[in-house]
């Protein structure tokens, strides 16, 4: 699959209501096309909830172009499909970051889309098996079960959106499909550790904000299960050191929820 590169620039029309970018205080946004699907063409089917797409590779491409090495941190809150095309067309990529932080994968082979596969490396295995033996910059894992085990409680989210400010009034808008998929028999099957906010994504961005938001983490090597009928997108680690990697990745285990909830209620002020 061949990368589209071609740059694009949005400006949205004044009056233009609910844009996140307007509510960013921004009038247009550069963009970067990605590509349009996954190299083996595969398509998963998608989990109730959120909507989910394959995002652009603007990251990556600006990581590209630092002639800093380590200069910079990227974060990674889809399917790696970018970013794996990224490395190929240039091998150099993980030494011109100082750290690498993911949303996606499993330790306990609970699965939210298929039977043991996190969303995010189901829908295009290959790309997280190369990520994780390509990249050997520093690595960071927010996985599904740890989102789910470090929650948020929903009591939160009232205080949190109750906020008086545009940002706030905007996220209860685009918040109220997800709250409609939590109460979903799907969604609470889907679930490890109780009722909560999970809020997967955000965990890996916080992570990349700031160093001591993690408060206990596992470094092992890990891989992804690329040919099993029902565990394919799975990804392993290697706790018993039989893939002889030298590389570790920081599985995060738990986090400062307090730290976590300021962040949030920042965001939105």
């Amino acid at each position: 699959m061949q990368p589209n590169n071609l740059k694009l620039s949005y400006t949205f029309p004044m009056g233009t209501k609910d844009s996140s970018v307007q509510r960013s205080g921004r009038a247009s946004v550069g963009l970067s096309r990605g590509c349009s699907g996954v190299p083996r063409g595969g398509r998963t089917r998608r989990r109730p909830g959120p909507k989910r797409t394959w995002t652009g590779d603007a990251p990556e491409r600006r990581s590209c172009r630092s002639h800093d090495p380590h200069s910079e941190p990227t974060s990674r809150r889809a399917p790696l499909t970018n970013l794996a095309l990224a490395v190929k067309l240039d091998p150099s990529l993980p030494q011109k970051l100082r750290g690498l932080y993911i949303m996606g994968g499993n330790t306990n082979s609970r699965g939210n889309t298929t039977v043991c596969a996190e969303f995010n490396f189901v829908a295009d295995p290959e790309a997280a098996y190369i990520v994780l033996n390509r990249f050997t910059c520093p690595t960071h894992i927010a996985t599904w079960e740890f989102a789910c085990e470090n929650m948020l409680p929903w009591s939160f989210c009232e205080p949190w959106l109750a906020q008086d400010s545009d940002k706030a009034r905007f996220m209860r808008r685009i918040f109220r499909h997800t709250m409609d998929a939590t109460r979903t028999e799907r969604y609470q099957k889907e679930m490890v550790a109780g009722c909560g906010f999970a809020s997967c994504d955000s965990y890996a961005m916080a992570a990349a904000i700031d160093e001591q938001f993690v408060t206990a983490s596992e470094q092992v090597a890990v891989t992804v299960e690329l040919q099993g009928t029902y565990t394919r997108g799975m990804m392993v680690l290697d706790t018993l050191g039989v893939l002889k990697s030298q590389h570790k990745i920081s599985v995060m285990r738990k986090v400062d929820l307090e730290k976590f909830k300021k962040m949030f209620m920042d965001s939105l002020m």
